[in-house]
């Protein structure tokens, strides 16, 4: 996943794309969630159904999601219906990215703040909602098309893949380790150091985790330290 901290690297040297002029939150919203369903992802986003008018509001199909995560994630993970919601609304630059779940088992708000920085995603409040318990990987590809909408811009394939890659090496080595938390402390101290060292070899990107792993007191694999760089 060596792709992950260059496409990372790239992000963070180029200037960010400001994000649109217009202040209307975006909503993006499973595609198969039914009508009482959708009231409650609704409720939990805490938006009225006689207020969407106020947002621009996108869906998210199944399809979308396999399109995004399929060759990252299985499709037990991924589920058959696209039902997790995402609500974005843009904050004023240097603000930063909050993230805020209600019903999501999979993807943590750490997991959800450092792949949507490394998409680009910048300076936004982020609240994903399921209409019960789900993994909530539809929201992380809402979110993205949310992004492209709010900017106008295309989210290009490379940062598309180093978030997608980020999300699920992350949730892998945090259902091993059993502390997701240390894990995006780990995901994002080890970005860190690439960036400041301008890192771009293997062998000094290894060495930026196994640096950022003992300042957390993490022991990981072999392999885990492959899944990472």
């Amino acid at each position: 996943l060596l792709c992950i901290v260059m496409a990372f690297a790239m992000i963070m040297a180029a200037p960010l794309t400001a994000l649109a002029d217009d202040s209307r939150p975006y909503l993006a919203l499973g595609a198969d969630l039914s009508e009482s369903e959708k009231a409650t992802v609704l409720e939990k986003l805490g938006i009225g159904q006689d207020d969407l008018s106020s947002y621009d509001v996108i869906t998210i199909t199944n399809q979308d999601e396999k399109n995004y995560l399929g060759d990252y994630m299985s499709e037990n993970v991924i589920g058959g219906r696209s039902l997790s919601s995402v609500l974005i609304t843009k904050n004023k630059a240097g603000s930063g990215i909050h993230v805020t779940t209600h019903n999501i088992t999979y993807c943590t708000t750490g997991m959800y703040r450092n792949a949507l920085i490394t998409a680009g995603i910048t300076d936004a409040n982020v609240v994903v909602a399921g209409p019960f318990d789900i993994s909530g990987t539809a929201a992380l590809v809402g979110a993205l098309k949310a992004y492209e909408t709010m900017t106008g811009e295309t989210v290009s394939e490379e940062s598309i893949d180093a978030a997608v890659n980020e999300l699920v090496t992350t949730g892998s080595i945090a259902d091993t380790l059993g502390d997701s938390e240390k894990v995006e402390q780990l995901m994002a101290l080890a970005k860190q150091y690439v960036v400041e060292g301008n890192l771009n070899s293997e062998e000094d990107i290894m060495k930026a985790i196994e640096q950022a792993s003992k300042e957390l007191n993490i022991t990981l694999s072999d392999s885990q330290r492959s899944q990472i760089s």
